[in-house]
């Protein structure tokens, strides 16, 4: 490979090997432009985390390189991690209307907008960002002003997907660019990254349009409230409940920040139709008769502070569910999240609810918006790439894209499935992948960002499972000895009351344990109390076979 001449550099810091905050970039020399920046939100492992977003210390050790970021749609595991990286770097944002829109709201919170250089792209773009020309094309998504993204560099092109599937019969009329996804591929695609999210589906994904009529159908017949959740990104959606809640002679409450917040946007730039006196307050929800109202609502993944989850928990201020209503949950689970589905719609049922809920092909309330098999493969055809990177999806869906790749002619040693921080390195239409970058989480928790780690984890992991132990020593300054104590406090471990033997045996233990110390004229209190915790932790795992934190307070007088 001829190292003088500048690389073609492809590389992930999020959105291999899991669903969210997905994140790339292309360099070509010196000119770095990043696509996407989203979150995701942690599992139960991870506690008192609020958000994961990419690491990026690859970017923040080249930030004098970095031209852009260019987001393709609005969801957030593409632009949720966005202010808490302006935060520590800056670079202009290049998306669609409605993306911007979306993005706006979340730099307002965080107190960014002012600062941050935001320009609006569409489909006919072409903007020039160092060596890399980019173009972009319509694609379908869950939500609209979705963009395919080329870069056009030295080296050849490069193509990014975003999230897509070819939906022909679109509810708001924008239809994907076939015919410039063929040009791409006449003209000769270097490298495709595209998304793996329904690799493992045969067939096509089923239009949106579908599930409209399954909305309204539902809308006609229910004789009492309805209470439909769904993702509040999903503007083709919510334009659906709200044609229903029309021909239904419905009024329509929000609940929900998130719900409230897309609405407005979408509304304001004309994404959404909502006749005017349609929205009502929540508050008025329950004073009006009950075949004349419908409730769009958060928390189809079973969020526990979601709407949903309050409304079906009877602990929503404003909103009851009461016998005979009917809630329709459309959208289908993200894995990990059936069992809070689950136990909302036990809930449901309790209340006297009539749930239409379950998977969306069974229920029609619901389709994917992403790609399946076929779908993939004609995307493939259309772009006819010599190199494939599958992207956005677990290890077993781009595996399964892979296969998809080969089965339409893309050489097998031409796809290359990579990890989080590896790098795919394109020198004289010659790839390799040999180098790494840093790729992680970097974990948020309220304002900190990164400032959770491992240890602190752990500490946490430990407080929940066995709880704690506070152990308060009094010392004498110039003698040593104990004035008073030791005072033990147990928060989580054991009931004081019901265990005052065994906590009178752990105060014997360090007593005994800071006289044999002093003996042999140890005073230091960092040896006191890694020597309390050693012989104090040792006892109780023996009495319990628990692990609770320890910690000695030693006070001088």
């Amino acid at each position: 490979m001829n190292a003088a001449a500048p690389t073609l550099s492809i590389f992930a810091l999020g959105g291999i090997n899991e669903i969210g905050k997905n994140m790339y970039a292309i360099q070509y020399a010196d000119d770095i432009v990043v696509i996407d920046c989203g979150s995701k939100f942690p599992d139960e492992s991870l506690l008192g985390i609020d958000l994961i977003i990419p690491d990026i210390t690859y970017l923040k050790e080249n930030k004098d390189k970095i031209r852009a970021l260019i987001v393709t749609h609005g969801h957030e595991d593409h632009i949720g991690g966005i202010p808490y990286v302006l935060k520590q770097l800056d670079m202009p944002i290049y998306a669609s209307r409605l993306t911007l829109g979306l993005i706006e709201v979340k730099l307002k919170e965080h107190r960014l907008l002012r600062q941050t250089q935001l320009f609006r792209i569409d489909s006919d773009s072409n903007i020039e960002l160092g060596t890399i020309r980019l173009t972009f094309f319509k694609t379908n998504h869950s939500i609209p002003d979705c963009l395919g993204v080329a870069f056009h560099t030295p080296e050849g092109t490069v193509v990014h997907t975003g999230d897509f599937k070819f939906d022909l019969t679109p509810v708001n009329d924008q239809y994907p660019d076939i015919h410039k996804m063929a040009d791409l591929g006449k003209e000769g695609v270097l490298v495709l990254l595209s998304e793996s999210t329904n690799a493992e589906r045969p067939g096509f994904t089923p239009s949106e349009r579908l599930v409209g009529e399954h909305i309204e159908d539902a809308f006609t017949k229910a004789r009492r409230k309805i209470f439909i959740s769904t993702f509040a990104s999903n503007v083709h959606r919510v334009q659906q409940v709200i044609d229903a809640a029309l021909k239904t002679n419905r009024k329509l409450a929000l609940l929900g920040r998130s719900m409230v917040n897309v609405v407005s946007v979408a509304s304001e730039l004309g994404y959404l139709n909502v006749p005017e006196g349609m929205l009502i307050d929540a508050s008025e929800v329950n004073r009006m008769a009950p075949d004349k109202v419908a409730v769009l609502c958060t928390g189809s993944q079973g969020e526990p502070m979601a709407a949903l989850s309050r409304l079906a928990s009877s602990n929503h201020r404003q909103v009851e569910i009461m016998r005979e209503d009917t809630v329709i949950i459309a959208a289908s689970p993200i894995p990990g999240n059936e069992r809070n589905v689950a136990h909302i719609v036990d809930h449901l049922f309790l209340l006297g609810a009539k749930v239409i809920y379950g998977s969306g092909s069974v229920t029609g309330m619901h389709v994917s918006g992403h790609a399946s098999q076929e779908e993939l493969k004609l995307m493939l055809t259309l772009m006819k790439p010599k190199y494939f990177i599958p992207i956005h999806g677990e290890f077993r869906m781009l595996y399964q894209h892979r296969l998809l790749a080969e089965s339409v002619g893309v050489e097998k040693e031409n796809i290359y499935i990579i990890n989080n921080g590896d790098v795919v390195d394109i020198n004289q239409s010659v790839a390799q992948q040999s180098r790494k970058i840093p790729a992680g989480n970097i974990l948020v928790d309220g304002l900190g960002i990164g400032d959770v780690g491992n240890i602190v984890l752990r500490d946490r992991r430990q407080l929940a499972e066995d709880g704690m132990l506070v152990i308060v020593i009094t010392l004498s300054k110039t003698e040593g000895k104990i004035v008073s104590g030791p005072d033990t406090i147990s928060r989580g471990f054991v009931y004081v009351r019901g265990s005052e033997d065994l906590l009178n045996d752990v105060n014997q233990l360090v007593i005994t344990t800071i006289n044999d110390l002093q003996e042999t004229n140890v005073n230091k209190w960092g040896v006191m109390k890694q020597s309390i915790k050693e012989a104090v932790g040792q006892f109780l795992y023996n009495k319990t076979k628990r692990r609770p934190m320890i910690l000695p307070i030693i006070i001088e007088v």
